[in-house]
């Protein structure tokens, strides 16, 4: 079989396409008071949970709360987890 002759036009010509350059979306970062305020919801929640789960019965305040103290701990842990999606 006949070897194919090269044309110089159809070789593939390096250089000259497009810039491949990654670009950081945010390059200043989050803020540190975004970082507290959403490490300390998280934290809130976890401490109203465990505190509720542990000593509920001996504290005044969680008795009246009744059952609204597991959303209260739920939506504070959620609240926090939800600002991790990021700053924008």
């Amino acid at each position: 079989m006949p070897k194919s002759r090269i044309n110089k036009s159809t070789a593939p010509v390096s250089g000259g396409g497009a810039n491949r350059v990654p670009v950081k979306i945010n390059a200043s970062g989050t803020p540190l008071w975004y970082k507290i305020i959403m490490f300390g919801l998280m934290l809130a929640g976890l401490a109203w949970l465990v505190v509720n789960y542990l000593a509920g019965t001996q504290i005044p305040l969680m008795l009246e709360l009744g059952p609204w103290n597991y959303l209260i701990g739920f939506s504070l842990f959620i609240l926090g987890l939800l600002m991790t999606m990021g700053w924008r």
